[in-house]
């Protein structure tokens, strides 16, 4: 069997693209906002927000849990989101050692 393409990459490299999918799309990025902002949020409370279908809403919700950024409690019939704070803060090392690695030129020139 042949190697897979992520089997090329680093471990840190293939988990930066993994977080950096939940950031890949404007629902998402507005779901993380929110669910920041109200730290912690029932899924209909979403559709209200960003006005899109509950499927919409649970696809995108499905995508971030799957990486791990939120975590969810089943209160009745109903799913209450939030951040999970150790993802969290996982996510933001990787991306905060990913950038802190560019140190910008004395100049604007770069190619």
């Amino acid at each position: 069997m042949g190697v897979t393409k992520t089997d090329l990459f680093t471990d840190i490299q293939n988990e930066i693209a993994l977080a950096a999918k939940a950031f890949n799309h404007p629902a998402r990025v507005a779901i993380i906002q929110h669910l920041i902002k109200t730290n912690a949020c029932i899924n209909g409370d979403l559709v209200q927000e960003l006005g899109l279908a509950q499927a919409t809403i649970s696809q995108h919700l499905r995508e971030l849990r799957d990486i791990g950024i939120i975590q969810g409690t089943i209160e009745g019939t109903r799913i209450s989101y939030c951040i999970h704070p150790a993802r969290w803060e996982q996510i933001k090392t990787l991306f905060n050692d990913l950038f802190s690695q560019f140190e910008s030129p004395a100049s604007d020139d770069c190619c």
